[in-house]
């Protein structure tokens, strides 16, 4: 082959695999080979997603799936996870290296996992087992049936004041259809209405008035950053714990683009993450947390999680020590630098650009205000441009969820791939041009009509952008 080094040797890793897949199942190499082919071809600009390493993804395709390793390291249900507990060991060692935090926790498999759990963690560690030291007792095992069963219910309907889902909260910070807002009493805050930023005064004011157990703080369509110094000193007032979801901007965190009062690792009590997004690492979750709630969270089995996934942990082991590099500090900078400039040239234009900028990773628009155009309408004109993003509500959004006014954009796979201001400057023309073409069908919410001539040459412009920076160069493009 053409390649040296580690690139071929990556490449042979993974066309071999495929070559040993499609001798067993072929439509399974068939889709993983055009999910390629299709990642290749349009421009990834979802918020929440990246590419990771062909190290990461190869980590994860072994053995190590097939071993059952319930506990934490070194303290197991199951024998046999002596390999499992080195590896959980040096994977939880590198995150806290990374993130400079007290303790971690790298079992959960998802951010919706992760904060499950954390949940139940300020649960436990604030309620369960402050009635179980009331009671005289050492553990919830010598607990009286009746006294069982108060604790149990002071457990359930605790209060969580977090961001609203239309405010750019995430589904589990009290959504009602969630079940954070089903074994909780889930109250929810707000953006301002005027300038859609955070309103910490009014915060203050609505945490006094709740007093809930759990602030949290966190988002998934919030262009700006959070003063985290502010939220603990809010949570102090109330007694609150501060819990922060960083699953969109932990690798902003790891590449040091947000710092002091922006990170929110010296301030938060607990703090989960996604392993994926702006972290580039793989699909999965993640804790970190002060030692004061070390114990409760490392058995988060049995309380939530069922079995470790090893061969995950692997890849987030690469993925952590991937982040914890002077490299990944010059991306997590380009992410934020090419957001910002996304978001001043679609201004340019005339678009409505929410919060009037960015300071993250994340641009939202209006699509409803500035092109007529629903967001599911927009997403899907976008798509047939090859240009990959996803509607969003937005505060006070006069259209359903499913539907919305928005379009939330990122800009960390692009920036993966190399691309700077320059390249953002060119899609955010391409954005305007492909929704200025398109008009909405008559009486829907959802089709549309499109000029097909900017239809192609916006085709064409991606196609050639693209070109000039290929997705995992290291994979033969004529081959696969």
């Amino acid at each position: 082959m053409f390649l040296k080094g580690k690139e071929k040797k990556s490449a042979i890793a993974v066309l071999a695999a495929l070559d040993h897949i499609h001798s067993v199942y072929p439509l399974v190499a068939e889709r993983i080979l055009q999910e390629l082919r299709d990642q290749r071809s349009y421009l990834k600009l979802i918020a929440s997603e990246n590419f990771s390493s062909l190290a990461v993804q190869l980590a994860m395709g072994n053995w190590l799936t097939d071993k059952y390793s319930e506990g934490y390291p070194f303290h197991r249900f199951y024998a046999g996870c002596e390999n499992v507990d080195v590896l959980e060991e040096a994977c939880a060692a590198e995150a806290k290296k990374l993130f400079q935090c007290e303790h971690a926790y790298v079992q959960p498999h998802s951010g919706a996992d992760a904060n499950l759990l954390a949940f139940w963690a300020i649960l436990v560690h604030r309620i369960q087992n402050r009635e179980v030291d009331r009671l005289g007792k050492k553990t919830l095992d010598e607990l009286s049936p009746e006294e069982y069963e108060r604790v149990r219910e002071l457990l359930v309907n605790q209060k969580v004041l977090g961001m609203s889902l239309n405010s750019g909260g995430h589904l589990t910070h009290g959504y009602r259809h969630n079940i954070s807002a089903k074994m909780m009493h889930a109250v929810t805050y707000d953006v301002d209405r005027k300038t859609g930023l955070l309103d910490y005064a009014g915060l203050k004011q609505q945490a006094m008035k709740e007093k809930p157990l759990i602030l949290l703080a966190g988002y998934s369509a919030y262009p700006r950053k959070i003063n985290f110094a502010i939220m603990r000193e809010i949570a102090d007032s109330v007694g609150a714990t501060l819990m922060v979801d960083m699953a969109h901007f932990a690798g902003l965190v790891a590449g040091k683009a947000m710092e002091g009062e922006w990170n929110p690792i010296p301030y938060a009590h607990i703090v989960t993450s996604t392993t994926h997004k702006t972290l580039r690492g793989p699909r999965g979750g993640l804790i970190l947390c002060t030692e004061e709630y070390r114990d409760v969270v490392n058995k988060g089995c049995p309380l939530v999680l069922g079995g470790p996934l090893p061969h995950v942990i692997a890849a987030k082991t690469i993925a952590f020590k991937e982040a914890n590099a002077q490299e990944f500090q010059e991306y997590a900078h380009q992410v934020v630098d090419n957001a910002r400039a996304l978001a001043e040239e679609l201004k340019t234009y005339g678009v409505k650009v929410l919060t009037d900028g960015t300071d993250n990773h994340i641009v939202i628009f209006d699509a409803a205000t500035t092109f007529g155009l629903t967001g599911k309408q927009a997403e899907c004109a976008l798509r047939e441009a090859r240009m990959t993003v996803n509607r969003n509500s937005i505060p006070f959004d006069v259209h359903r969820p499913w539907i919305t006014s928005g379009v939330r954009l990122g800009t960390p796979a692009m920036t993966s791939l190399g691309m700077k201001e320059k390249e953002m400057k060119q899609i955010a023309g391409w954005i305007v041009a492909i929704l200025k073409a398109t008009k909405s069908a008559p009486e829907s919410q959802v089709k549309v009509t499109m000029d097909s001539q900017v239809l192609k040459q916006v085709q064409e412009d991606v196609a050639a952008l693209l070109r000039a920076f290929p997705l995992y160069a290291e994979l033969p493009v004529g081959v696969i």
